[in-house]
């Protein structure tokens, strides 16, 4: 079975990326055989078609509500025909994965089309591409262009698997506003040495850039009757944190686990600021409190927590409910915190409860009485053992997010990173406001903090014939209350767009929905059961119309002698 094309197409439009894949593979040999299509892709993508050829003959996926599409898969499977297509396989990444008999002689070709919106972190977008033909391929390349109309800041490459040689086969060039990133490799450079048939080409092929930013209300741009408009202010003066760190130090911390959370933890102690006041909390069944009220982050205070964090050992249960509602009135006591402050509550743990309060319910409902939207919580769950679904929806009952933190070599890095994107809050209570009775469909634009390094997404549907589009941000930043106002010139705004040859057309549209989809999946987390099926019910309407595989669809993909599988979207809640 050789694979010789494998061309990777990546456009994005204004942080909105499309990327296509495509695979063309012949067997060589004199009996029919297996030929195999994987391709990872980040967690964040919604994938929106696939189909594979097979002597001219073209089978589609199709994109399916997902009930519909398990009770005609679960008919295949009876018959003896194999399981779904789409797994997590690494903290940023799901892989996708199919396989398709071929006569001798016969050629397939594989396509795969995903669409991810970009998210700035620690003020750069990222565009992840895995790469791993596992052998080496006549016809390799990756294509990536992209069009900012606000302009390109920086762009930079990076890869795990760059050669000298490899470099040579790498090709940026760039203008104000668009670049193109070429990587073609002969098949002579994929080579790890000239003996051997083996590939260099295994691992991550990263594009990380930031945009300019001019106006201070943020940038808006417009398609057929579409809008999108990004804010990220820059240069602001940070709140001072009060944080309270929330540490699981139960049995099943032991070893690795604590090791790696005390490298962190000593890694952020530093990075406190001196006008942050924090304290510590462990737990395991008892609660521990290093001292009964936050401290201001003096060079002192943090030399004396971090000797403390040095000691910590693991061992007994988990009482996840006490702990966090001591850190919670620890934040409710507590003097002489500066006025205009942001406070939070950083919580890890790797397990379920199992001292004091055991419900997970239960203790949702007492920690979101006692937190009452005064605090932000944040939930970090690390490796498999933990309900990650009971942290979640915790986390965003009371502001905040949860991730997963993967146990392998780099858990500290990861907690670290985690730390750094929450430890500049720069504007709090945002709110984004826009003419009520000429937008539809808007996405979130209420934002309880604003993070340095981050950006706020808003996007929706402007429904009559407005020439202005005029916008007004009110927020607090730590020196004042502000109000930023924009107008945006519809007609000058939908011409940027125009003339741009490889953008699709209703770029702003399915960036609308992708937004839309991510953020009511969001709420239904959080959400009461009734709601939960009204948010659900939407966001399927959304993902059948524009077809994305999301958690609520399924992708049926029909093979030859009408075999069928499903793509199901996996998430991390499981």
């Amino acid at each position: 079975i050789e694979i010789y094309s494998l061309h990777v197409d990546c456009k994005v439009t204004s942080r909105f990326a499309h990327t296509v894949i495509t695979s063309r593979i012949v067997n060589r040999a004199n009996e029919s055989q297996e030929a195999t299509f994987e391709v990872e892709l980040p967690k964040i993508a919604f994938i929106t078609n696939f189909s594979m050829s097979i002597d001219g003959e073209v089978y589609p996926g199709i994109i399916k509500e997902k009930a519909a599409a398990q009770n005609k898969y679960d008919t295949a499977v009876s018959q003896g025909q194999s399981a779904g297509l789409i797994k997590i396989t690494d903290r940023k990444l799901e892989q996708f994965h199919v396989s398709v008999s071929i006569a001798a002689a016969s050629k397939v070709t594989f396509e795969l089309t995903y669409e991810e919106l970009l998210k700035r972190q620690l003020g750069k977008y990222e565009l992840l591409i895995k790469v791993r033909p596992k052998q080496l391929v006549k016809h390799f390349q990756i294509d990536v262009h992209i069009f900012e109309p606000q302009g390109i800041h920086f762009l930079e490459t990076d890869s795990t698997f760059m050669t000298n040689e490899l470099t040579e086969a790498l090709t940026k060039v760039q203008n104000e506003t668009k670049a193109h990133i070429l990587f073609k490799p002969t098949l002579e450079q994929q080579k790890k040495n000239s003996e051997l048939n083996e590939t260099l080409l295994n691992g991550d092929f990263v594009v990380r850039y930031d945009v300019k930013r001019e106006a201070t209300a943020g940038d808006i741009q417009i398609v057929n009757g579409y809008f999108v408009h990004y804010f990220a202010p820059q240069e602001m003066p940070t709140f001072p944190k009060n944080v309270i760190f929330v540490i699981d130090r139960s049995g099943s911390m032991t070893g690795r686990k604590i090791e790696q959370t005390k490298d962190a933890l000593l890694k952020i102690l530093q990075d406190l600021r001196p006008e942050d006041h924090f304290s510590f909390i462990t737990f395991n069944h008892k609660v521990g409190e290093w001292k009964s009220s936050l401290l201001p982050a003096t060079e002192e205070n943090v030399a004396s927590a971090a000797a403390l964090v040095q000691t910590l050992t693991a061992g007994g249960g988990t009482n996840i409910n006490d702990a966090l509602l001591t850190a919670v009135s620890m934040l409710d006591r507590a003097e002489g915190l500066p006025e205009r402050s942001v406070s939070m509550v950083i919580l890890l743990t790797d397990g379920q409860p199992t001292s004091g309060e055991r419900n997970v319910e239960v203790i949702q409902e007492n920690v979101q009485k006692a937190i009452n939207g005064k605090y932000a919580l944040f939930c970090l769950g690390f490796g498999f053992d933990v309900s990650y679904k009971f942290l979640e929806k915790m986390a965003l009952s009371n502001g905040g997010i949860a991730r997963r933190i993967y146990e392998n070599a780099d858990a500290a890095l990861q907690l670290q990173g985690f730390y750094q994107e929450v430890a500049t809050p720069i504007l709090m209570q945002i709110e984004m406001q826009y003419p009520e009775n000429s937008i539809e469909g808007l996405t979130k634009n209420n934002f309880k903090l604003f993070f340095e390094g981050s950006e706020i997404i808003v996007s929706g549907k402007i429904s009559n014939e407005l020439d202005l589009l005029p916008v007004e941000i009110k927020a607090q930043s730590h020196t004042s209350n502000l109000t930023l106002k924009e107008e945006a010139n519809v007609k000058e705004k939908e011409q940027i767009f125009q003339n741009q040859r490889y953008i699709f057309g209703n770029f702003i549209e399915r960036l609308w929905a992708y937004l839309t989809i991510q953020q009511l999946l969001e709420k239904a987390i959080s959400a009461q059961e009734e709601d939960q099926k009204a948010l659900e019910a939407l966001a399927l309407d959304l993902s059948l119309r524009y077809s994305f595989v999301t958690p609520l669809t399924s992708m049926v993909v029909t093979k030859p002698q009408q075999q069928e599988e499903l793509a199901n979207k996996p998430t991390e809640a499981g």
